[in-house]
């Protein structure tokens, strides 16, 4: 046969069609991907932020989501699960509320827990002595609160460095974060954790955009918007970074201002919102002048864990940030049991239901009426259903259907 004839004969085109798909499917190392994500930024780095490069920047942005979501949860982004993800530690859930510890090597981590819960957790003058995570429960105000002691994180903890990933991984279970920072080092250890967490998905006190994306067999992008967009968000813009992950129908509807990054962590949907306090610990070593200039940082508490020095705030401002309430139950014709109250969670709009399934999951089968005496009654006792919403330190007494 011609070498031309060879060249098109069926058996040799299957074959480079084969390598083709073959290349095509290889996948990227995270090295690669880490190589495009350095590019991508350095290119959003050079660009000018106007009107005319909107469009561009969106598309930039989404791409390098898109590239983050990869190298951490392995080929494939949120689709993956987290099949090269590590995997967090494994600590049984307890208690009404978890709140986890998160922080550099050797600022107080450990002797915080110690201090609050009674649970011994080793701590010492080198760095990473603590290297798995050691929970502790402490009370307050009759509930009990779940602390977990991690390890140390480093920079570059997002991308696995220093078991990075399986502290971070566990710090998303949590109901609130404490950032843990050593009152006597720079200030920019706030900012790298922050960037840590932020890379793994973590939201630090945001609330979840109000968007809503509906997904549409055909007809295209649609977008509405509720309120006047003045952060970058447009038709345009949302037809771009929605092309990046593949959405071909859907109607956008924005009912707030939002930025492309928060469009981006909508249609990620893996996204994390987690209130944060920052703990500046060992404030025994500073100034009052330098406490004075910490204290221009919000959702900061200054501590000496060592010395035991402004706990009770701590507790407080703790008790505060989860939205905790105590529902007290009454036996009929007993007192109330002030001792035990039933923790519930305020942003949750707590129910009679759901103070049912808190004591036992049968319970609301056999509900008839609640008598309930508090802030959320009108007249006391007040006679509700199980759709009654109830507010802080409320007495509740249940009845049975006959």
């Amino acid at each position: 046969q011609s070498p031309s004839a060879k060249k098109h004969h069926p058996f040799a085109l299957a074959c480079v069609y084969t390598s083709n798909l073959v290349r095509t499917f290889t996948m990227s190392s995270p090295e690669d991907i880490q190589k495009k994500i350095d590019e991508l930024e350095a290119e959003m780095a050079r660009t000018q932020k106007n009107k005319a490069t909107n469009y561009h920047l969106g598309t930039l942005k989404a791409k390098i989501a898109k590239l983050k979501s990869e190298l951490v949860n392995g080929p494939g982004g949120k689709q993956a699960g987290t099949k090269n993800a590590e995997r967090g530690f494994d600590v049984t859930k307890s208690g009404d509320t978890r709140i986890g510890l998160v922080g550099f090597p050797s600022v107080g981590k450990s002797t915080l827990l110690t201090t609050l819960t009674g649970t011994r957790s080793e701590a010492a003058a080198y760095e990473f002595t603590t290297l798995t995570c050691i929970p502790g429960t402490m009370k307050y105000k009759g509930a009990r609160i779940q602390v977990l002691d991690l390890p140390g994180i480093i920079e570059g903890a997002a991308d696995g460095r220093g078991r990075g990933r399986q502290v971070i991984s566990t710090a998303r279970t949590c109901n609130m974060i404490l950032i843990v920072l050593d009152a006597a080092k720079p200030v920019t250890h706030k900012k790298i954790i922050e960037q840590e967490l932020n890379n793994f998905g973590i939201r630090i006190n945001q609330k979840p955009p109000n968007v809503k994306v509906v997904d549409k067999t055909q007809g295209g992008i649609g977008y509405q918007e509720m309120v006047p967009q003045t952060k970058g968000m447009n038709a345009e813009v949302a037809r771009l970074v929605c092309k990046e992950y593949k959405v071909n129908s859907a109607e956008i509807i924005l009912r707030e201002d939002i930025t492309v990054d928060q469009l981006i962590d909508v249609l990620e949907g893996n996204r994390a919102y987690i209130p944060v306090l920052y703990v500046f610990n060992k404030i025994d070593q500073l100034t009052i002048e330098e406490l004075d200039i910490l204290d221009q940082i919000p959702n900061y508490v200054p501590i000496s864990s060592q010395h035991e020095w402004n706990l009770e705030e701590l507790m407080e401002v703790i008790w505060e940030k989860c939205n905790m309430i105590r529902i007290y139950t009454k036996p009929k014709g007993q007192i109330p049991d002030y001792d035990e109250p039933v923790i519930l969670h305020s942003e949750r709009n707590p129910t009679i239901e759901q103070f049912c399934n808190r004591l036992h999951r049968n319970l609301i089968n056999e509900f008839s009426h609640a008598f309930v005496w508090g802030k959320s009654a009108k007249h006391q006792p007040q006679r509700c259903g199980k759709d009654h919403v109830l507010e802080d330190e409320d007495i509740v007494q249940i009845c049975k259907k006959v």
